[in-house]
């Protein structure tokens, strides 16, 4: 897990101002998702139980239904551990001088980038739907000249109120960089709250 006392190559007087993960809604598609393939199943085999027995006392079609049925709903498991880990493992970081995106993809890839705050051209918040309407959660992109043009903030809390902030951390580290390329050294005054 992340400290959030100790970034990655944390610069000096640099501080987390969002730490952000994926809205709990989110999860329960992968909870739905998770009830549904294992009850319909479950539910087709209770209701035709008598015929299933017969099946199963067999000698070739037991054993093969038993490990086909073992095979599925390991399958079912592996899919919501693997949909639980991505959810859980991809943060945002925004400090006050750059962001940081760490992306879980699978059980054993893990792609970190972080871009500087000067570099940013464009915010964007998105909500799409009743749910996400409703919940307050959304995706906000924000968007760069670099390599990796844009950066994918997924299924979060309150991306209007995250992409006012990124919005005024860009301007203040352009002031910032801008009046340490004009030689000063002054620094300019946080404006979040």
């Amino acid at each position: 897990m992340m400290r959030l006392d100790h970034l990655p190559n944390q610069r000096p007087d640099e501080h987390v101002v969002l730490f952000l993960r994926r809205q709990w809604f989110a999860l329960l598609a992968i909870v739905f998702a998770f009830i549904l393939l294992t009850a319909v199943p479950l539910l087709i085999g209770w209701y035709f139980w008598p015929t299933l027995e017969g099946l199963l006392a067999q000698n070739v079609f037991g054993p093969l239904l038993v490990i086909l049925g073992s095979i599925y709903f390991l399958s079912i498991w592996l899919f919501a551990f693997l949909e639980f880990t991505d959810f859980y493992l991809d943060t945002w970081i925004i400090t006050n001088e750059r962001i940081i995106n760490i992306e879980q993809e699978g059980l054993f890839n893990r792609t970190a980038s972080e871009l500087d705050l000067a570099a940013v051209q464009d915010t964007t918040a998105e909500i799409r739907g009743i749910l996400q309407t409703v919940f307050t959660y959304g995706q906000v992109y924000v968007q760069t000249a670099g390599e990796k043009g844009r950066f994918h903030f997924k299924n979060i809390d309150n991306p209007e109120r995250v992409k006012e902030i990124v919005t005024k951390l860009v301007e203040e580290d352009k002031r910032r960089v801008s009046a340490l390329g004009a030689g000063g050294k002054g620094k300019v005054k946080s404006v979040i709250k």
